[in-house]
């Protein structure tokens, strides 16, 4: 049985900090090559901003990315799994969440995120 710690990648984080805007966290996903940043308080992960937040919660309602904060459009409902999580309840979680992207937490330390191409990369193998 493969646990999520097998898989993710440790420190695979992108984060913006709360206060930050949402253009600050648009340039990270661009410049790192993701679809999701956490959006942490000190060490604590206290939401996440994906592209898709961003086209409904700012660019679809004529909203300002260089002035709006994360804080105003981050998902604070986070659904999320420990390093030692099966790889078959991951994708369960995921799928009853309807959620692509899964941070992985330890002792509320935000270790890793593991996305749905990360499971379908160990389902293939």
């Amino acid at each position: 049985m493969t646990k999520l710690r097998e898989i993710m990648v440790p420190g695979f984080v992108h984060a913006a900090k709360r206060g930050s805007t949402v253009s600050d966290a648009v340039r990270l996903m661009t410049d790192r090559n993701v679809g999701i940043v956490a959006v942490l308080d000190g060490d604590h992960l206290v939401g996440l901003v994906s592209e898709r937040d961003v086209v409904r919660r700012v660019v679809a309602h004529g909203g300002d990315p260089t002035t709006t904060k994360v804080d105003e459009i981050m998902t604070t409902n986070i659904v999320f799994a420990g390093p030692d999580e099966l790889f078959q309840d991951a994708v369960q979680l995921m799928d009853a969440a309807n959620i692509r992207h899964l941070p992985v937490v330890e002792n509320g330390a935000l270790l890793s995120m593991i996305s749905v191409r990360d499971l379908l990369r160990v389902e293939l193998h």
